[in-house]
């Protein structure tokens, strides 16, 4: 077993950052583009590159051995190394026979760049970025560095470098147009060590023990994706990366929730809670949260009854009245956003007006239209009506308007969606039936128990069929519609893996559950906390550091170890 101290990953794949900052050092610097230089990126007001990291020996650019830690990034030739570590105001660098250079974009523009300059008030050197609207303030701790390109404007070099000649070490904070000076009371090296009990602490409550590498690396994936309330985030929050896909989205949010919520129950709250505080008018969530933009162009399905369901079991504390009366509030409205604006008049069945609505944004089920009364919309209302109706009654209020509208839900999806042998689609506006082999077609299986049990066997050997070595194919591999790296048509996700594991568990298909639960497993394992996996290599796909992948990782994984200790614990009793 991998000791904690043994720790480190691939930079190239997962972000040096820590819990609550914005900025992250990374090679990858743009959608799907990976540099050969590491870069210093920021994620307020989108993802920007600020600065290219370049070691220097004796004047000249050399190829250092990157090794990035969960507390040091490390940059090393022979008889000199370059390290980086966060501190409490910004990032610390320093240097012992290698230097660096801090480069700026060459070229400066009215809407795009970086303007260099010396701020006379303390000689800090400060870079003003036109694209995230911050500054990047350098405050020399030890050693001279080297301007280049100070108030150039036009195209040319704008950069901060430090020799290889002599030790140095610089302070680089991002700040708005002032701040007052950052404390550097502590050396590197107690700061480095801060960091490092940090995490330690951090993944030592969330994985308890048997601390594997893959689950301190999941781990590192969560706490390196959280950022600070800033901008549009009103609670401390996973991003879903600190890649290009540095948003929480309105779903993806609820897999990270359970993940914490054994080790920090008001951390999972605030991740669940999050896209409600950007609740509008008539109750639609946002479709994404991010520093800088809230978008209402899409929504995301509603399984946030399901997950609040899910929050409670598992969580470490009880939620306090007020707590659970601001969900019910909240849930209420997300509920009537769907039965009153996501209607047809004379229909029961709610309806996605795109693929994204349902967050399978390219699924086969979407191929004949995006306007479709889809069967795991109804699912997920049906379920979040039930957990409504039982909130309520708990909290003192009336469950009729639940309770009424989960039976007749219920009795639609049945009588429209159910052919015999499948769930399918409709167009709203023709009733025709859409193309039904895509795995969210098999997504009612979250009524578990509620299911007869006929729909369960039918469910369970579809779910079968998409099931790989790596996990359920979103499109099963033998499908004409299959696509290796399809998106929603045949990679294997994090979301669909644990929802279908749910339902199966709850519908008696324990062995099933089981399969699915370890193929997601192994392909994690095997691959890391990509955002998507191929289905027949299981290759990671697209963005390689997706906190929900990781947060579906220790949920499953915590799961399992449970059910394989409750024997023994029975025993005990």
């Amino acid at each position: 077993m991998q000791h904690f101290h043994d720790f480190s990953f691939d930079i190239a794949e997962v972000p040096f950052s820590r819990r609550g900052a914005w900025l992250d050092l990374s090679r990858v610097t743009g959608l799907h583009t990976l540099a050969d230089d590491i870069h210093l990126v920021t994620h307020t007001g989108g993802m920007h590159a600020v600065f290219r990291l370049e070691p220097r020996l004796d004047g000249r650019r050399v190829d250092a051995v990157v090794r990035a830690t969960s507390a040091v990034l490390h940059w090393s030739v022979e008889g000199g190394s370059v390290e980086a570590v966060f501190g409490e105001g910004g990032m610390r660098f320093r240097g012992n026979g290698l230097g660096m250079s801090f480069l700026a974009p060459d070229e400066l523009t009215p809407f795009t760049g970086g303007y260099l300059f010396v701020d006379p008030l303390d000689d800090a050197v400060t870079l003003t970025s036109y694209e995230s609207g911050r500054r990047y303030r350098f405050t020399t701790l030890t050693g001279q560095p080297e301007v280049t390109g100070a108030e150039r404007v036009g195209v040319g070099e704008r950069s901060l470098t430090f020799g290889s000649d002599a030790p140095w070490e610089v302070l680089l904070e991002e700040i708005e147009t002032s701040a007052p000076p950052a404390g550097t009371a502590d050396d590197f090296d107690r700061v480095a060590d801060a960091r490092r009990a940090e995490f330690r602490a951090y993944w030592d409550g969330l994985i308890g023990g048997e601390a594997t590498p893959t689950a301190i690396k999941a781990a590192y994936v969560l706490w390196s994706a959280t950022v600070a309330p800033a901008g549009f985030v009103t609670r401390e929050a996973v991003l879903m990366s600190k890649h290009w896909m540095d948003k929480v989205w309105s779903w993806d949010h609820c897999f990270n929730a359970l993940a914490l919520a054994p080790s920090d129950p008001d951390a999972a709250l605030d991740q669940f809670l999050l896209p409600f505080d950007h609740q509008n008018t008539v109750g639609a969530l946002p479709d994404s949260v991010t520093h800088s933009e809230v978008l209402y162009n899409f929504v995301k399905p509603p399984i946030h009854g399901w997950a609040f369901a899910q929050l409670r079991a598992r969580t470490a504390r009880p939620y306090s009245v007020g707590q659970l009366q601001e969900v019910h509030t909240r849930l209420s409205a997300w509920t009537r956003f769907w039965l009153d604006y996501r209607r047809k008049p004379g229909h029961a069945l709610p309806y996605y007006q795109h693929g994204n609505d349902s967050g399978w944004d390219n699924a086969t089920t979407f191929d004949k239209g995006g306007v479709i009364e889809a069967p795991d919309l109804a699912a997920f209302l049906i379920v979040q009506l039930r957990v409504l109706a039982d909130l309520s009654e708990e909290l003192g209020h009336s469950s009729k308007e639940w309770s009424a509208a989960e039976r007749e839900l219920r009795a639609a999806l049945f009588d429209q969606l159910w052919t015999g042998g499948t769930f399918v689609a409709r167009s709203v506006a023709t009733a025709e039936a859409t193309l039904d082999s895509s795995l969210l077609n098999c997504l009612p299986i979250i009524l578990g128990e509620q299911l007869p049990p006929e729909v369960v066997e039918r469910l369970a050997a579809s779910i079968g069929d998409h099931l790989t070595e790596w996990g359920p194919a979103t499109e099963p591999v033998g499908s004409p519609l299959y696509e290796d790296d399809g998106y929603w048509r045949g990679p294997i996700w994090a979301p669909a893996t644990v929802l279908i594991e749910d339902g199966l568990r709850r519908a008696g298909c324990a062995e099933l559950a089981d399969r699915v639960s370890a193929s997601f497993q192994a392909v994690c394992e095997r691959s890391g906390f990509a955002e998507n996996f191929d289905a027949r290599t299981g290759a990671g796909l697209r963005d390689r550091a997706y906190s929900w992948t990781a947060a579906a990782y220790l949920t499953l994984r915590a799961d399992a170890r449970q059910r394989a200790l409750a024997p023994a614990l029975a025993g005990e009793r």
